[in-house]
C-alpha cells in the first residue's frame, strides 16, 4: 500500500494542472515545488499544501484523523520533520529553516506500562497505538519565522509574525510579534510595530 501512495503521490507532482489533487489525501496548490518526502501513512490522513510553497522537508500523518494544512508562500527546509497525528497548521508567508521538528503528540506515552510494548509493535507489526499517545494541536500564525534546528511541541502557537531563535525548544505559546529562545524558548523581547 505504501509503495502504491508513493507512486499516486509522484504521479500527482508531476501531473499538469492548475492545482494538484490525489485520491489519497494530498494536494499541492499552484507554484508549489515540493523535494522533500510526503507521506500519508493511513488512509483518511489528509495534507493540504497551498500556493507558491518549497517544501524541502518531510510531512507525515499517521492516523486516520491527521490533517496537515500548509498555506501559501511557505517554506519548509530541509530536514524538517512535520509529524501530525491529530492537526498541524501552518499559515501563509511562514518560513521554517532546516532541521526543526514539528509535532503535535508525544508519539509515546509516558506511561511505562503503555510504552514498553511500542518497539514491539513497530517491529512486529509496523503498528502505534495512537489512541494512547497525548496529541494537542499546532498552530503556526502568518509571518512566523521559525529557525534551524528548532523544536516545537504539542499544544503550542507561534503568533503571527513571531520569530524563534535557532536551536529552541517551544513548550507553551508565543505571543504575535514577539522573538523568543532557548530550551524552554523565553521571550527575548517584542517586536516593535516598526520592524513589522
Amino acid at each position: 500500500m505504501r509503495k502504491l501512495i508513493r507512486k499516486i503521490i509522484l504521479w500527482v507532482l508531476h501531473a499538469p494542472v492548475d492545482k494538484k489533487v490525489d485520491p489519497v489525501g494530498l494536494s499541492i496548490g499552484e507554484g508549489t515545488n515540493v523535494m522533500g518526502e510526503i507521506d500519508i501513512r493511513v488512509e483518511g490522513g489528509k495534507i493540504e499544501i497551498g500556493e507558491g510553497c518549497l517544501i524541502s522537508g518531510s510531512v507525515y500523518t499517521e492516523t486516520e484523523y491527521s490533517h496537515v494544512l500548509i498555506g501559501n508562500n511557505v517554506n519548509l527546509g530541509g530536514t524538517t520533520i512535520i509529524d501530525a497525528v491529530g492537526k498541524v497548521t501552518i499559515e501563509d508567508d511562514v518560513l521554517i529553516s532546516y532541521n526543526c521538528i514539528i509535532q503535535d503528540s508525544d508519539n509515546h506515552s509516558s506511561k511505562y506500562s503503555l510504552r514498553k510494548k511500542d518497539l514491539a509493535d513497530w517491529k512486529d507489526r509496523g503498528y502505534h497505538n495512537w489512541e494512547i499517545t497525548p496529541q494537542k494541536d499546532v498552530k503556526i500564525c502568518r509571518g512566523a519565522w521559525i529557525a534551524a534546528r528548532v523544536i516545537i511541541l504539542k499544544g503550542v502557537t507561534i503568533g503571527e509574525g513571531a520569530i524563534v531563535a535557532a536551536g529552541s525548544v517551544v513548550t507553551k505559546d508565543v505571543a504575535p510579534w514577539s522573538v523568543v529562545g532557548g530550551n524552554p524558548a523565553r521571550l527575548i523581547k517584542e517586536i516593535p510595530e516598526t520592524e513589522r
